[in-house]
């Protein structure tokens, strides 16, 4: 352990956001001038391109200039991506009755690592995700009536 740090790796459509809102995103979700204790769990920003570098140390930059403390979230290059193990895929889901909705369209675990909507239900059942966000993607989601009821109770709490 400690050999690699747990990410998350966000493809996205820059026809619909930027990624100076996905920085902006990630300096709101999480307190940037705490030291982190192990190379596993640090705050970090990993870079593709010099342009997502350029874009990331502004935003660093910005943030730090606004709250005069020094932030200490790394902006590093990726190297590489691995996958979790398995069982880490989709974990909240796969402990939720919702599993079986989604499991009808991905019985293969690959599928469901790589599927979009089981990672919207994740968050949801994680807690994520407001009632008008749900309003408007709950059709595309996949979910039998039933399924869409359980899932509308779940984030009215």
């Amino acid at each position: 352990m400690g050999d690699h740090t747990e990410t998350v790796q966000i493809d996205y459509d820059p026809s619909r956001i930027t990624y100076d809102q996905l920085l902006e995103v990630f300096w709101n979700s999480h307190n940037p001038f705490g030291q982190t204790w192990s190379t596993q769990y640090q705050n970090v920003v990993l870079f593709h391109n010099e342009a997502q570098r350029q874009l990331a140390l502004a935003s660093k930059e910005t943030r730090q200039a606004r709250a005069g403390k020094k932030i200490k979230t790394r902006i590093l290059p990726l190297n590489s991506f691995t996958l979790a193990e398995d069982y880490h895929q989709k974990y909240l889901l796969k402990q939720h009755p919702l599993k079986r909705e989604i499991r009808r369209f991905y019985p293969a675990s690959e599928d469901l690592v790589n599927s979009t909507a089981a990672a919207r239900l994740n968050g949801y059942v994680g807690g994520y995700g407001t009632k008008i966000q749900l309003s408007r993607e709950i059709d595309a989601l996949g979910l039998t009536k039933s399924g869409k009821k359980t899932l509308n109770k779940l984030v009215e709490k």
